[in-house]
């Protein structure tokens, strides 16, 4: 979801509640929302219609980067795997009119995907151990993020457990998240992946509706098991300063700035307040129209999310999730075009620079 207005006086309310709450202690200065990952790119890995099989040849510029110069450092810390669609008419949470809600058997596939062997998680693993073999063990361990299907009140065929669901039944969409979790777990753990830590699930509704009964029993059975559940609502989605309320562990904001010519610059300054506020990530949004020879080309709005980035202290106090539109970082690697080379030398080295600092939990 890419382009969404918001009152001017709610934005005004919400920032200013936001600062005024850290205010009444001054040793205390408003910051960003940190967790322990501080820079995680989302992978979309599921449907046969991604661009991107995500092999390890594919993961090597999102796992380190090498500058114009020849040197390699280690990129991003994070790696958040999520999927909407199945490419073959069903969706996981938010789809079109072409697509229905998925069953149990699309939530299976989905698993079946995510760990299939080569490919996604799986590639990772190796693509990160061919590199340490090469440059030695990083300093940090990677983070790995997982998709959670939500089960959306409308489902009224998503199949059986030991009896017939009814997802307009509370209990019965909260079993059906229970039971995904737990096939995801067990099949995860006996892969024995050896270069990534399994941080927790990732609620892919970009919106707060109808889910609000059902999230914080979710998430507590996910903190049962030592993981944790994020979120990435987008600017002035229903619930988006809600994520606290509902439990979520840590949750980032979408500006939504990217996408639409017609939204102004002072987007992003409004979303880093808003950010800093109700101690939020934020994401940076791009695709590959970021790209110089791209024939609508954005690469102006992507230099605006780092220099507003800077400008308001995100790269120095908070976690970053990066939309990178399912492939255009491995696109900036395989261009001849300078320009690209120069935009991803600029983000790279802020990433890079950003694993020397403490990214821990507060």
């Amino acid at each position: 979801m890419r382009n969404f207005s918001y009152p001017l006086f709610l934005l005004l309310l919400s920032v200013t509640a936001g600062l005024c709450s850290h205010a009444t202690e001054k040793s205390k200065a408003p910051r960003y929302g940190r967790t322990n990952i501080a820079d995680m790119v989302l992978i979309y890995h599921g449907s046969k219609h991604r661009p991107l099989e995500w092999n390890k040849e594919q993961f090597t510029p999102y796992v380190v980067h090498q500058n114009q110069q020849g040197k390699k450092d280690w990129l991003f810390d994070g790696f958040l795997f999520t999927e909407f669609l199945d490419g073959k008419g069903h969706h996981f949470a938010h789809g079109n009119d072409q697509t229905t809600l998925a069953r149990r058997p699309e939530w299976e596939w989905l698993i079946d995907r995510q760990l299939e062997k080569g490919v996604g998680i799986s590639a990772l693993d190796q693509c990160i151990g061919e590199q340490i073999k090469e440059m030695g063990k990083p300093s940090f361990r990677h983070k790995l993020v997982v998709v959670m299907p939500v089960p959306e009140k409308e489902q009224n065929n998503w199949g059986s457990l030991e009896r017939s669901l009814d997802f307009s039944k509370d209990e019965d969409r909260i079993e059906a998240c229970k039971w995904y979790i737990d096939q995801f777990l067990d099949r995860y753990q006996k892969e024995g992946y050896k270069n990534i830590d399994l941080e927790g699930f990732y609620w892919v509704s970009e919106k707060d509706v109808n889910h609000r009964d059902i999230l914080v029993p979710v998430g507590d059975y996910i903190r049962s098991k030592n993981l944790r559940l994020f979120w990435i609502p987008y600017w002035t989605a229903i619930g988006f300063d809600n994520w606290k309320t509902d439990k979520f562990d840590f949750a980032y904001i979408q500006p939504n700035y990217f996408f639409k010519n017609d939204v102004n610059y002072e987007r992003l300054d409004a979303v880093c307040a808003f950010a800093k506020g109700t101690n939020m990530g934020l994401e940076m949004e791009f695709d590959g129209r970021a790209l110089a020879g791209s024939k609508d080309c954005k690469r102006d709005r992507l230099i605006s999310y780092i220099e507003a980035f800077e400008k308001n202290d995100v790269f120095k106090e908070a976690s970053v999730a990066y939309y990178e539109g399912g492939g255009t970082i491995y696109e900036f690697y395989r261009s001849a075009n300078p320009l690209d080379k120069e935009i991803m030398d600029r983000l790279a080295k802020l990433i890079i620079r950003r694993k020397k600092m403490n990214f821990s939990e507060k």
